[in-house]
């Protein structure tokens, strides 16, 4: 078996908010990969952090009255304890609030410089002259141009879903101070991020990500790379730019620096060597495990930043789609909306890694978490198949045979044939096909229930004289029952400890070598898994449910804002027509536009919508929607938008696009 050096990282959570099970996902999946390759065998390190820095995490702390380090702290205390009630097994978590944090971000920025691939340049910005900061547009609300409503961002309107400049708001205000804001030039440094097409186009044509990220990172290289805005002016919860007072790294910086840190920080403790892991001429392997949605991030910016400063790239880029839940996005006001602690407060971790396990493949799309779906594949595959071997066979063990299994091996073709499944089950695992694995594990849970049912144990041990065929088979069971458990071990390792408990054996190995137990004592058997019940899912429901009240006021609050009325003759203006959208993008400078090329028939429009809370691009192609087709073009600060989408909703992740008819065709008028 190859020793491999391996380093693996999950995408750090923000530290301004708990973990939820759309989280989750990535967490779940990532610790089975590392748990796999652990128990292979090889040298694998698991690191993560928390994200720490940013003006979200200032002004949060400001509002609870303590410092961001108090807030940050305390997060990250809660995040861990989340993760390790989940069997999340990091070897290190840390924080990028931390010294190798700021010590590597400033090497990788000097190195870059040095390079030449940092330029600076002055820009115009919103400013707040009571706190004395600079304003991101999600910090700037007032009435929106189009319709009035009062209390909307400053580049997107929730009531009407236009889309504009914060220089168009009317009454603008600061949502740090309630101050009008101010404009005001500052200088800004970026990151030349076209410096590196080349070498990009390289290396992703190399194998390091998936076929649908790569078809998007193609077509960003196609367009163009733009200049990166890496910072950002004081006050700022960050770390100072070298050489540049008031200037911080920009999060986004370094964030993905915080990988590199939380491993020197596991460098320091255990004596490993960071260069053989991180230095160019690295042979380890390097994988990064991280959602969709910062796919720009991570496989443009980072490369690009790791190349440019001397140390080695990432082997691959792991991504995976959102959660959904019972079909529909994450929702408060549904109840679907769940913390993780909300859940540890009702069921079994465990449950939900093997659900997890069992719908995750190596793709980028999306897996639903249905609650019937959930209860059912538990208790079928884990309760009614697994668990259920051991306790049909170990009560003839422990009463009849004092806990002591057989001395011969009742089937040997059939425990080979268990355990020569390691191979393609390794494969899979491998490969991040949990759920292919789970689908290969589970029929041999039903041959081994099969052939249980075809001994019956139940009738020999009435019968006199066939005690030694008795614990023959059912220890044959246990036997079927060790292996199961052993290439479950990465999905299920709590279950894996009690079942070991129960077999009276260390922690297993991967099965490859595995023999028999043979006249091998066994201890009680105690319940290893009980059944999902859905009391239990609707407890989690129900606790997970916000206080609708609030909402509903708000948007009440924001339609009484317009206090313009229209006559009919005004609203026949509007030309609404059928749209089908061809293709949707990201926006990574905006916190909440999509860019989307919108076929209304006689034409292709690009429009700007305010939607990217509740979308992600790819579910957006080929969606039909209704278009406001006669509205004045606007220029934005991404170009000129010409048009406008019809949306609904309280905003946040709840958008919902008006769906015409399935006959409905781009270019057809709606009355």
């Amino acid at each position: 078996m190859p020793d491999r050096k391996i380093l693996v990282t999950s995408a750090l959570p923000y530290a301004n908010g708990p973990i939820h099970l759309g989280h989750l996902v990535e967490y779940i999946q990532t610790d089975i990969w590392v748990r796999f390759q652990k128990q292979r065998g090889n040298q694998c390190y698991y690191v993560c952090a928390d994200d720490t820095h940013g003006t979200p995490i200032m002004l949060k702390a400001d509002q609870e009255g303590i410092t961001p380090e108090e807030l940050i702290a305390r997060v990250g205390q809660e995040h861990l304890a989340d993760f390790t009630d989940f069997g999340v097994a990091f070897d290190n978590y840390h924080s990028t609030h931390s010294e190798e944090n700021r010590v590597l971000s400033e090497l990788i920025y000097q190195r870059l410089k040095e390079g030449g691939h940092i330029t600076s340049r002055s820009i115009t910005q919103a400013f707040d002259p009571v706190k004395k900061m600079f304003l991101p547009d999600r910090f700037i609300k007032g009435e929106c141009p189009r319709c009035g409503a009062a209390d909307q961002y400053g580049d997107n309107c929730e009531v009407c879903g236009a889309t504009y400049a914060h220089t168009e708001l009317k009454n603008p205000v600061s949502v740090v101070s309630g101050e009008t804001p101010v404009e005001r030039k500052s200088v800004h440094y970026f990151f030349k991020l076209a410096d590196f097409t080349d070498m990009l186009r390289r290396w992703t044509a190399e194998g390091h990500l998936q076929n649908e990220v790569l078809n998007k990172l193609n077509e960003w290289l196609e367009s163009g790379l733009q200049e990166w805005d890496i910072s950002r002016d004081a006050p700022y919860f960050g770390f100072e730019i070298p050489d540049a007072p008031g200037k911080y790294f920009y999060v986004w910086l370094d964030a993905p620096v915080g990988y590199m840190a939380s491993f020197k920080n596991l460098c320091s403790k255990k004596g490993l060597d960071f260069d053989a892991f991180w230095g160019r001429d690295s042979d380890a392997e390097l994988y990064h495990f991280i959602g969709k949605d910062i796919v720009y991030f991570h496989a443009l910016f980072w490369p690009a930043m790791l190349h440019g400063a001397g140390f080695r790239t990432p082997s691959a880029i792991f991504t995976h789609g959102f959660l959904t839940v019972n079909g529909e996005k994450m929702s408060k006001s549904r109840g679907t909306f769940i913390t993780a602690r909300t859940y540890l407060g009702h069921l079994n971790p465990e449950y939900l890694r093997y659900y997890f396990a069992a719908k995750l493949s190596d793709g980028v799309d999306d897996i639903d978490l249905n609650f019937q779906d959930f209860s059912q594949r538990v208790n079928s595959d884990l309760v009614g198949k697994v668990v259920n071997i051991a306790s049909r066979c170990s009560g003839f063990i422990n009463k009849r045979f004092a806990g002591k299994l057989s001395a011969r091996c009742a089937e040997p073709e059939m425990f080979e044939q268990f355990r020569a499944a390691h191979e393609p089950i390794a494969a899979l695992y491998e490969g991040r096909e949990f759920g292919k694995a789970m689908r290969e594990i589970m029929a041999l849970a039903d041959r081994a229930n099969q052939y249980i049912d075809e001994q019956k144990p139940w009738i020999i041990a009435k019968q006199e004289g066939r005690d030694q065929e008795l614990q023959e088979v059912c220890s044959m069971g246990i036997n079927l029952f060790r292996l199961l458990i052993a290439y479950l071990q990465p999905v299920l390792p709590a279950l894996a400890g009690n079942a070991a408990e129960f077999l009276n054996i260390a922690t297993q190995p991967w099965p490859d070598q595995a023999q028999p137990l043979l006249s091998h004592g066994i201890n009680k058997f105690k319940p290893l898994m009980t059944r999902v019940e859905m009391d239990k899912i609707d407890a989690v429901v129900a606790a997970s449910k916000e206080d609708l009240q609030e909402t509903r006021q708000a948007a009440a609050k924001k339609f009484e804002a317009i206090a313009e009325t229209i006559d009919f003759e005004d609203f026949a203006k509007v030309d609404l027509r059928i749209g089908r959208i061809v293709r949707a993008e990201s926006i990574p400078e905006a916190d909440k536009l999509l860019r989307l090329s919108v076929d209304i028939g006689a034409e292709t429009r690009t429009i700007f919508a305010g939607i990217k809370s509740a979308y992600a691009p790819e579910d957006l192609e080929g969606r039909l929607t209704v278009v406001v087709a006669n509205l004045k073009p606007r220029k934005m600060r991404f170009g000129v938008s010409e048009g406008m989408v019809l949306a609904a909703g309280p905003g946040g992740k709840d958008i919902w696009l008006l769906q015409p008819d399935q006959g409905a065709q781009p270019g057809m008028r709606v009355k």
